[in-house]
């Protein structure tokens, strides 16, 4: 159900003022206070408002941790130490920033899984769920390139993997890869070009969300039956019933991520990214973050020609094509009925698709056993971390 005309009304002499200049106020009412939603609203519809402060988390951290980088290859991995050990709750702002980052993953990959499974693509929600994929795809880009900042050898052997796949892109293949080091191998150029790509796509991403979220006022929320409300009493206003909903859920979400900031401040990334990049040493297994592992799992798993495309560009293509595939499936999906709650073989089909995904998401045996129990190496023992030297 679409929100009606504004029932704001102001009270006092400065809000009629304001109110009449800059309807913010008047704005705010009708987004964020009675804004109809379902009434039959289930725990899953709580993602959007998680990733809301996972987002402005990212985006406050960053900054700070901006503010003492070095964007040099012989300064990177070291300015990146000295936060973790010598700037004041340095290891609590790096902790933050990339668990911060694994856990807006899990979000958003949770947020799609309830778009697809409870058919918040369909009619008349198309353009929200493309801006939606649009924020998936500015969310990696701006991923990728964040992992390489820390110059460990994960960054420069995953971004020398990673960016080596373009060349495979006929014509324009090659210059796409330049473009992105900034020359013909990772170095400085190319480490610069990331930071400042890292600090504005977010930004970027920030515009993106606000499309997102103007788009889902105009059409209205969907909700689990996929049943569109047709009168006044299948809506309830947003506050207080659903931010008290959103706000249990994000605390329950924050809950975990605490635990893996303090306890767990390692345990999701990589161990060779604990040493410096070395350009003459290749690690045993170069992969990406976690939360990328199915897609490379997909990149890696053409490993034959297809008449004149050969692996390496049909790797690619498989790659971008699982991504790109779900801009289309609002159009692709072509059954009446919404959700999967009356839909058994789509929703078995569903089910398979999240096992798969799961599946190909889990470090090689070899990485695992290179870990601590969490997740740590002897590099950055978890004791030193924020402590100053004398």
């Amino acid at each position: 159900m679409r929100e009606g005309p504004s029932t704001y009304k102001p009270t006092t002499g400065i809000e009629r003022w304001f109110d009449a200049r800059l309807p913010l106020p008047r704005l705010v009412h009708s987004s964020f206070i009675v804004y109809p939603v379902p009434r039959n609203l289930n725990y899953a519809y709580t993602f959007g408002g998680i990733l809301t402060i996972m987002l402005v988390s990212q985006i406050l951290t960053g900054i700070v941790l901006a503010m003492h980088y070095a964007a040099d290859t012989t300064l990177a991995f070291d300015s990146v130490e000295k936060i973790v050990r010598d700037v004041n709750s340095g290891w609590l702002l790096r902790s933050l920033h990339s668990n911060g980052a694994s856990f807006f993953f899990i979000a958003v990959y949770i947020h799609i899984c309830r778009g697809l499974y409870y058919g918040s693509y369909k009619s008349p929600r198309q353009l929200l769920w493309v801006l939606g994929c649009t924020n998936l795809l500015v969310m990696m880009a701006t991923a990728f390139i964040g992992y390489v900042l820390p110059w460990g050898q994960m960054s420069y052997w995953g971004a020398t993997v990673i960016t080596g796949f373009f060349s495979a892109i006929p014509l324009v293949g090659d210059w796409i890869q330049q473009l992105l080091l900034g020359g013909y191998a990772v170095g400085n150029p190319t480490l610069n070009r990331f930071f400042a790509l890292h600090y504005l796509l977010p930004f970027l991403l920030v515009g993106v969300v606000t499309l997102h979220i103007w788009a889902l006022h105009v059409v209205g929320q969907n909700n689990p039956t996929g049943i569109e409300v047709k009168s006044k009493t299948d809506v309830v206003d947003f506050t207080p019933y659903a931010t008290v909903k959103d706000a249990f859920g994000i605390i329950v979400f924050l809950f975990f991520f605490a635990y893996f900031v303090f306890y767990l401040p390692n345990f999701l990334g990589h161990p060779d990214n604990y040493a410096t990049a070395n350009p003459l040493k290749t690690p045993a297994h170069i992969v990406p973050e976690w939360y990328f592992l199915p897609f490379y799992a997909i990149l890696r798993a053409i490993t034959f020609n297809v008449g004149p495309i050969n692996s390496k560009l049909g790797g690619v293509l498989a790659m971008f094509s699982s991504i790109a595939v779900l801009f289309l499936v609002p159009w692709l999906d072509t059954s009446k009925v919404r959700s999967a709650v009356y839909r058994p073989w789509y929703r078995f089909f569903c089910a398979n698709c999240a096992a798969a995904f799961l599946s190909t998401n889990r470090w090689p045996p070899a990485d695992r056993a290179t870990c601590g129990g969490n997740g740590q190496t002897g590099r950055t023992p978890r004791k030193t971390a924020g402590r100053r030297r004398p």
